[in-house]
């Protein structure tokens, strides 16, 4: 395969991810008019319930993918996406659809975990940094398009079909796997599936400092990303009165996100995971500061909301790909299961701070600034742990 189609195949696995959480994001008024205004800010499990499957169900695909091989459980997760995916057009309760999203999150979960195996199984140090970033590129440009797709579903149509056109990606997707995708862990590297092999991958991966406590870092950070998706419809559409044209504004942060994260393949191999991650978490803590001090005496100006978010929210470009990296580094002889360890306790947590953030959002902007200055503070002081209070290493590390 050659790599501009492995990075395609890549990023579509990651992408079905990215579609699912935001294609949705316009249809939450549309479900609180279906089940009722009394749901309310409990509309955003919609979001977590999903999240919360595909973090669980990582920990179940990473040994089964060390043991099994790579292809057998990504298609088996997809279809179960698909099946899932396809009865929540038809879920007759709030509940039943919440248990449909809980269930379309763990068959999503082996694309992330597989994804990332695959890439370890093909890459090391700083050329697994390079092509993440363009991995979470082609990732990024999803939030560009879905809400709009998800916008245009609704205008033309009842928001239940959002949910068929995501298994009909998702079936795409997955023939395309069925003919070209390679198997990328030889038999001979493949790990036994016991309790004790897997006990003994699982201390391995808790037990390493650098892994530990980079994931709950970027658990951590990414808990701020996810709480800006469970309010970013109420704070465009109630707070700045946007109405139809909030995937515009999303979308518009989302084209910086993607930038970034190609800027990031190209300086990565100059500068190093450790230079660029750190110096974009302590800008993102710095722009959250400056968010809160401007929303402290009520709702800050648009323009001005908009400015700040688009110099913190490309930062997500220069310190995901690069904080993961650095996780799973000393872990490529159990990658599947690392993967799966690693990403639970980011998607998981993430997820539960994300949904504390929306929980706590009673439509002022300052709810969400002081929720990204809380995470990325946690998660600078992670990334100091971890490193034993020292920040950006050297041009010679990764």
């Amino acid at each position: 395969m050659s790599r501009p189609m492995f990075i395609a195949m890549i990023a579509m696995f990651m992408a079905l991810n990215a579609l699912a959480i935001d294609i949705i994001l316009p249809a939450f008024p549309a479900m609180l008019d279906t089940f009722g205004q009394d749901v309310g800010n409990k509309v955003q499990y919609v979001l977590s319930a999903y999240l919360i499957g595909f973090g669980i169900a990582q920990l179940f695909y990473g040994p089964v993918t060390d043991r099994f091989g790579r292809r057998a459980p990504l298609f088996f997760g997809m279809t179960l996406y698909i099946i899932f995916a396809f009865a929540g057009v038809f879920a007759p309760s709030f509940e039943l659809l919440l248990f449909c999203r809980f269930m379309q999150g763990v068959g999503a979960a082996s694309t992330r975990v597989i994804a990332v195996a695959v890439v370890r199984d093909t890459h090391s140090g700083r050329a697994m940094a390079s092509t993440m970033s363009l991995v979470m590129m082609v990732f990024m440009v999803v939030p560009i398009f879905a809400p709009m797709i998800g916008q245009g579903i609704i205008i033309f149509g009842d928001w239940h079909l959002i949910f068929l056109f995501m298994a009909a990606i998702c079936a795409l997707v997955l023939t395309w796997a069925v003919f070209k995708m390679p198997e990328t862990l030889p038999v001979d590297k493949r790990r036994e599936l016991t309790l004790k092999s897997v006990l003994t991958s699982f201390r391995l991966i808790v037990s390493s400092r650098l892994a530990f406590f980079y994931a709950i870092s970027t658990a951590f950070f990414f808990g701020g990303l996810f709480g800006f998706l469970n309010v970013a419809q109420p704070i465009y559409g109630d707070v700045y009165g946007l109405g139809a044209w909030f995937p515009i504004a999303f979308g518009s942060v989302a084209v910086l996100m993607a930038f970034s994260s190609f800027t990031n393949s190209r300086l990565v191999g100059t500068l190093g995971q450790r230079r660029l991650a750190h110096s974009a978490l302590l800008a993102f803590f710095t722009a959250a500061l400056i968010l809160v001090a401007v929303s402290l005496n009520g709702n800050p100006p648009f323009w001005l909301f908009m400015g700040i978010l688009a110099l913190a929210m490309p930062l997500f470009g220069l310190i995901g790909a690069n904080l993961n990296s650095l996780a799973l580094e000393p872990l490529g002889a159990i990658a599947g299961t690392a993967s799966s360890v690693l990403g639970f306790m980011q998607t998981v947590g993430g997820a539960l701070v994300g949904a504390t953030i929306g929980q706590f959002y009673s439509g002022q902007v300052l709810d969400l600034a002081t929720g990204f200055a809380l995470v990325s503070g946690m998660a600078v002081f992670f990334v100091l742990i971890a490193e034993n209070g020292r920040l950006f290493g050297t041009a010679a590390d990764t």
